[in-house]
């Protein structure tokens, strides 16, 4: 019983001092995001990586691209990044888009797998 009057107190104190303390979180970066989805020409595993990195390195914070459906969708940041600036990135490393079209000499070195038909 004693051990019980010395256990109930520890407890009472350590659910109360959870509480005392929220959490707190940086809703900045979530309210500034814009998630947008678009269409990037491509065809495997390796485009994939691709893709999903180039928006990445140009500032987009998520990008998942569908192999199947060939959708991209990523989420940024519009004072960071634009969709404008994550189209013409892709272009440049061979992927064309709805917008963009990637230069002949980008889309000349992607690896075999990754040359998907273009449309003229």
């Amino acid at each position: 019983m004693k051990t019980l009057k010395l256990c109930f107190p520890t407890i009472l104190f350590m659910a109360f001092s959870a509480n005392a303390f929220p959490q707190t979180h940086d809703h900045s970066q979530m309210s500034n995001s814009k998630t947008e989805s678009f269409k990037v020409w491509g065809n495997c595993g390796m485009c994939k990586d691709r893709i999903e990195n180039a928006v990445k390195s140009e500032g987009a914070t998520t990008a998942v691209w569908d192999q199947k459906t060939m959708i991209l969708t990523v989420s940024f940041d519009p004072k960071k990044t634009s969709l404008d600036a994550l189209g013409k990135k892709l272009a440049s490393v061979g992927h064309d888009t709805e917008k963009y079209k990637a230069p002949d000499d980008a889309y000349a070195k992607l690896p075999g797998c990754c040359k998907y038909e273009r449309s003229k």
